[in-house]
């Protein structure tokens, strides 16, 4: 293959900002990656939770398997950022959050927005001192990147957040500042956006209509919420998402000619906040040629489905339970598995799955299936203990009892006798944020069922309100609630830039 074809080829990965990322660095040649590898930062996988969703192992030898890369916009207003962000500085926090789903025959992806105002659970995440935070309930997922204050954000905590919120396993993770965005759209000299109406508030001017953005107008473009649109973050995610699809559709016309990759190499490596895994120029690039086959009009951006709860923001049920469940089953958004897919994964570890009915565990053993379990009430009402012993029967557990009534429990444990510790964790793989409890010489499993405990198919940040119910499939078969919140990447940068008018 000559090299010009090869870099032909390299130009059909579409993968959101991903892609703009990793592919500038493709075919930059050896005596270029020394430099590219100093710019490039990466942050501390001590940060990352060691209790996780398990990692996908391949449905048969030597097949692939699916990539879940999160992708986050830092509004940090240091090392130079507050000249094109405003404001004070400091650490600040994520106010873009997309996690690319790449499907395991990497010629599709899925790019979902979650909204940074979504009331979230954080999870126990790592502070400067080496110490590590409690959980907290009902924060705004955005908060997660700024826990602990630390000087580069806290891109691990956010990681371990979307975790525990989509049961889905983040195997990169990669952050950008202003500077960045800044210097990659000047790089390829612009990017075609649609402008909703004119601006002309806190520092912004931008015209009505289709316009090449750079630089500092492009920055202004993507971060701007008041003044522009429906001055929603709903709104500005949309329009993030168009820009994206343009910035990938104007790098694949300009192709890689040498005048244009080395100053978009050089833009995008320096931007980079990565993950271990992709912390060198050559694992970027080991990546870029994993997902070649991926085309712009095989992507999809969807924005996590939600409605405000004042004025903060919650997803819906179950339209996100379901939006999860696909992506940790590998399945398009209607619902259809995807060629060469690698559905099966690893047994899971002590961690649990949001959504019990679908926990990605391995097979029970004989032993673990004639395991005695005891299923505790531990709220008091009626069949709460039924539903969570026919959770453990429809996963294979044979020998499931019920306890006595312990009301007064708010979060839900499960305790164990350390020689039973593996059919423990497989036991509390059902159920969303258990606490797990050793009993020395118990010789039993006991599951306390608690206020926080949801049945099967429900999660904690839902909206308890009547627009919960289960929402009708839309034409081909997604649920109303995603299906009103997707945009291929190949739709008309104008259409949809708003969720309101």
């Amino acid at each position: 293959m000559s090299s010009s074809t090869r870099r032909r080829r390299y130009l059909r990965t579409a993968i959101g900002l991903a892609a703009v990322l990793v592919l500038s660095v493709v075919g930059a040649g050896a005596w270029f990656y020394h430099r590219l590898d100093s710019n490039i930062t990466t942050f501390d996988q001590g940060g990352v939770a060691t209790e996780r969703p398990p990692a996908p192992v391949p449905a048969s030898p030597g097949a692939q398997v699916p990539v879940n890369v999160l992708l986050l916009g830092s509004d940090t207003r240091d090392d130079g950022n507050n000249s094109l962000g405003g404001g004070d500085e400091g650490v600040g926090n994520s106010d873009t959050a997309i996690l690319v789903h790449i499907y395991a025959d990497h010629k599709h992806a899925v790019g979902v927005s979650i909204p940074r105002d979504t009331l979230v659970t954080i999870p126990s995440c790592k502070l400067a001192d080496g110490t590590w935070s409690k959980p907290r309930n009902d924060q705004m997922f955005n908060s997660a990147f700024g826990v602990g204050e630390l000087a580069k954000g806290n891109p691990a905590c956010t990681q371990n957040t979307v975790e525990k919120l989509t049961g889905l396993r983040v195997d990169h993770t990669v952050v950008v500042d202003f500077k960045g965005a800044a210097a990659m759209t000047e790089a390829i000299g612009g990017v075609d956006a649609c402008v909703p109406n004119d601006v002309n508030e806190y520092g912004i001017q931008l015209k009505k209509g289709m316009q090449k953005l750079s630089g500092k107008s492009a920055v202004d473009y993507l971060r701007a919420r008041h003044g522009i649109g429906d001055n929603s973050d709903i709104g500005r995610m949309k329009r993030q998402q168009a820009f994206l699809s343009s910035m990938i559709k104007k790098v694949q016309g300009q192709g890689f000619s040498l005048p244009t990759l080395l100053p978009l190499a050089d833009a995008a490596t320096k931007s980079l906040t990565v993950d271990e895994g992709l912390g060198t120029a050559m694992k970027l690039v080991d990546f870029a040629r994993s997902v070649e086959d991926i085309k712009l009009s095989d992507v999809t951006f969807v924005t996590a489905p939600w409605r405000f709860a004042g004025e903060r923001v919650r997803l819906v049920q179950p339209d996100a339970d379901t939006l999860w469940k696909l992506l940790r089953e590998d399945r398009t958004l209607d619902g259809r598995s995807t060629a060469g897919t690698g559905a099966a994964t690893a047994a899971a570890s002590g961690s649990a799955s949001p959504n019990p009915s679908t926990a990605p565990t391995a097979p029970l053993t004989p032993e673990q299936a004639a395991a005695q379990i005891t299923v505790v009430n531990g709220v008091g009402t009626a069949g709460l203990a039924g539903s969570g012993a026919e959770t453990l029967k429809g996963r294979g557990f044979q020998n499931v009892v019920l306890g006595a009534n312990n009301p007064g429990k708010q979060h839900t444990e499960v305790s164990y006798d350390p020689a039973l510790k593996a059919t423990a964790d497989q036991v509390a793989a059902l159920f969303p944020g258990a606490g797990a409890v050793e009993e020395p010489g118990s010789g039993a499993i006991t599951v306390t069922l608690g206020a926080d405990y949801k049945a099967a198919g429900t999660q904690l940040d839902s909206v308890s309100s009547p627009s919960d119910a289960p929402t009708a499939p839309a034409p081909g078969g997604i649920p109303t609630g995603i299906a009103e919140n997707t945009r291929g990447a190949d739709t008309d940068p104008c259409a949809d830039l708003t969720f309101g008018s």
